[in-house]
């Protein structure tokens, strides 16, 4: 295989991806069957899903809203005229035999997405990346294969129509990435759009995202691509980057050895970790595409695109962009606060009840993600409130309340107790003439531990401060108490 080093320096990557999204609509494209995953097979179906002799699609209404509100959260330029396609091909999960689709006029086209990645001292890069379209199909349904058989490891087949007429996009990019990391990157930034506009939840392991890859490789500084190769079969964002590194150096390899790439379709084999050739890749012709008979044209007015695009939320990187320009936080903390919308409201709305942002973004992102990884939850599933937490901090930093308390109290907290309940009687102690008695105190209980401190021991302050913390139920002021502590052993 080509080492790392040599793939920068003589050969590039072209790559390409093809992303099918299933829409979150109750009912499919076409039909009025329910969309629910994990029912029983061949129960979400209906005459039109099936294909049977009489029966006329009807387009979901909602289907149409989520395909623009996509296009236009990915700058697209939203066609006021485009229409539905038969693709013509076989296959057993595909009652009719075609698939309706778009294909010369898309609902959506020339857009692009953001994607941030960091260099080698932890800057970030913004990089756009086009959207060559963006168009609505129906999804086929599943095979499922079963028995054993020595030769092909399966001996017969199961279909389950459920996923038949389930409403997708499909958003093809513009071979601008260049690899495995920026396609993985572009892959979810694309994820945390859909799911901020509600239109998808994006889920990889249902089969909510899927993501086919394109690439081909030539050497720097020649203009013309080179054979293009797709790869299929992938199920998470690591194996979409794992996969692309893979067939990178695969390619570079045949290239080098005098073998011929040929366009074809393989498979991301995730126990090999490698990939395996599949199919010989069909072209556009082979599909007979021809316009869809049984659907009237679509047509977009003014007055509906703007409805829907003051509809649209403010989108990750918009957000990212005004947490680090206008709050300071880290590139690190803005992207975390946006990887999920309701955190990222969890988080506004205590900036608006008055938390220091930074203050804020620490408990967030750190002791609350804690809590929420170990509970498998959700931060809406929690019984603090974002303006609680926004008095906690206030709490922390006028000084009623120490860190400490604050995070010992947390579990009472995010059960739903109030800050007033939660910290009654815990107020810190800020008065010196208070604190000094017990300070006195400590010291003259402790002779050994003082004598070793005046004799070079200075690590022995820590104690003493524990002691008063200590004798205090925490509720000395820490900032005081050192200062008194170190003031009264210097003596």
């Amino acid at each position: 295989m080509t080492t790392a080093s040599t793939v920068k320096t003589e050969y590039e990557a072209i790559i390409g991806l093809e992303t099918h999204c299933q829409l979150s609509t109750n009912t499919k494209i076409f039909s009025n069957s329910s969309t629910a995953f994990g029912s029983d097979p061949n129960t979400n179906i209906d005459p039109v899903c099936m294909g049977l002799p009489g029966v006329l699609p009807v387009l979901n209404q909602k289907v149409l809203e989520y395909a623009v509100k996509a296009g236009l959260a990915l700058n697209c330029q939203i066609a006021k005229y485009s229409k539905f396609d038969r693709k013509q091909y076989f296959y057993p999960d595909l009652p009719k035999n075609y698939q309706i689709s778009q294909y010369d006029l898309p609902i959506a086209e020339h857009g692009w997405l953001e994607i941030e990645l960091v260099d080698a001292e932890g800057n970030p890069i913004r990089k756009r990346i086009g959207i060559t379209r963006l168009h609505m199909e129906e999804d086929a349904g599943k095979l499922v294969h079963a028995g054993s058989d020595r030769l092909s490891g399966s001996s017969y087949s199961l279909v389950d129509y459920n996923r038949a007429g389930i409403p997708l996009v499909e958003i093809v990019s513009e071979p601008d990435l260049r690899s495995g990391l920026e396609a993985a990157e572009y892959a979810e930034e694309l994820r945390r759009i859909v799911r901020y506009l509600g239109v998808s939840d994006g889920n990889m392991e249902q089969g909510s995202l899927r993501c086919d890859v394109n690439i081909s490789v030539r050497p720097v500084g020649r203009k013309e691509f080179g054979t293009k190769v797709e790869i299929k079969n992938m199920n998470s964002f690591s194996a979409i980057q794992r996969a692309i590194d893979y067939e990178i150096e695969r390619q570079i390899a045949a290239i080098e050895a005098g073998d011929r790439i040929i366009q074809e379709t393989r498979l991301w084999q995730e126990g090999a970790q490698c990939t395996s050739s599949m199919r010989v890749k069909e072209g556009s012709s082979d599909y007979r595409y021809f316009p869809e008979p049984d659907l009237a044209p679509i047509e977009v007015s003014n007055e509906q695109l703007e409805k829907w695009r003051s509809e649209l939320p403010e989108l990750p990187a918009q957000k990212r962009h005004h947490y680090e320009s206008d709050l300071g936080l880290s590139p690190y903390d803005a992207r975390v606060l946006t990887e999920d919308r309701s955190i990222a409201e969890y988080f506004e709305t205590a900036i608006a009840s008055g938390a220091n942002p930074k203050a804020a973004a620490n408990w967030i992102t750190q002791d609350i993600a804690a809590h929420l990884n170990k509970q498998k939850l959700t931060i809406t599933q929690i019984g603090l409130t974002p303006s609680n937490l926004a008095d906690i901090i206030t709490r922390i930093e006028t000084g009623k309340i120490s860190n400490a308390q604050a995070k010992q109290k947390l579990p009472d907290l995010l059960s739903g107790i109030s800050p007033e309940k939660a910290f009654a009687g815990l107020e810190l102690i800020t008065d010196p003439s208070v604190l000094e008695p017990i300070v006195d105190e400590v010291i003259a209980a402790n002779p050994k531990e003082l004598e070793k401190y005046r004799n070079g021991n200075t690590n022995l302050k820590g104690f003493f401060v524990g002691q008063v913390l200590k004798k205090t139920d925490k509720r000395a002021d820490p900032k005081l108490t050192n200062e008194l502590v170190e003031k009264k052993l210097n003596a």
